[in-house]
């Protein structure tokens, strides 16, 4: 089961915790839902170069507080925080609530597995060896810490006619056990041959044997 399913997903409640936090009433349910979505994909595109591997949000009656995981802070708070600023009010008109924003930094952007899809489908885009930006990333996870990683990659690799899958590996990735903390991320590259779907698992260790979060504590409160 632990190969068919996001291994973030297979956690939630066990080891995961949930990336969205509140609680409605079937008629406001749907509409929350989908405004956590839409804050989700605004400072995606707004903020595409920040490297954002994930938002947390909390809500309660009065406002909405938003966590926002980044490996650049410094793109999103601005020179004396004046981005940040603009940040909020653009949520706050979004939600139509007060916003409490914190940004918190990864301090190991090769430890977070979204931010290693997004660079090989940086490194694509740039028509780079598939392999060879692969290779890499791996390598880098590697040396910072990871105790395991499978990257893959489908579509038309190096401008091939027939669409194929490969899969590189190294160290382990034991996707089945529910104590190993497995972190995953999916990101797409659009090349002039058409979009390749990049797929990251990476093993950081057993949760009762890890020393602290690779996230630090926030920069920034907005």
């Amino acid at each position: 089961m632990g190969q068919k399913t996001i291994p973030t997903g297979f956690r939630v409640g066990i080891t995961e915790n949930w990336r969205s936090r509140w609680f409605a009433n079937k008629q406001r349910f749907g509409k929350l839902l989908v405004q956590d979505n839409l804050i989700r994909k605004f400072i995606k595109r707004e903020y595409a170069v920040a490297g954002i591997p994930k938002v947390e949000i909390e809500r309660d009656m009065e406002r909405v507080q938003v966590f926002l995981y980044t490996s650049r802070p410094g793109v999103i708070i601005g020179r004396k925080g004046a981005k940040v600023d603009k940040l909020k009010e653009d949520l706050e008109k979004l939600c139509g609530q007060e916003v409490k924003l914190e940004i918190r930094e990864v301090l190991n952007p090769e430890l977070d597995a979204q931010l290693c899809a997004e660079n090989v489908a940086q490194q694509l885009e740039k028509r780079a060896a598939f392999r060879r930006a692969m290779k890499m990333t791996m390598k880098a996870s590697m040396e910072k810490g990871a105790q395991g990683i499978k990257i893959q990659v489908a579509g038309r690799l190096g401008g091939s006619d027939m669409a194929r899958c490969e899969c590189f590996s190294e160290g382990k990735v034991p996707l089945a056990t529910l104590q190993a903390h497995i972190d995953y991320g999916f990101a797409e590259a659009f090349t002039t041959y058409g979009a390749i779907g990049v797929k990251v698992w990476l093993y950081r260790g057993p949760y009762q044997s890890e020393e602290g979060s690779i996230h630090a504590s926030h920069a920034k409160k907005g």
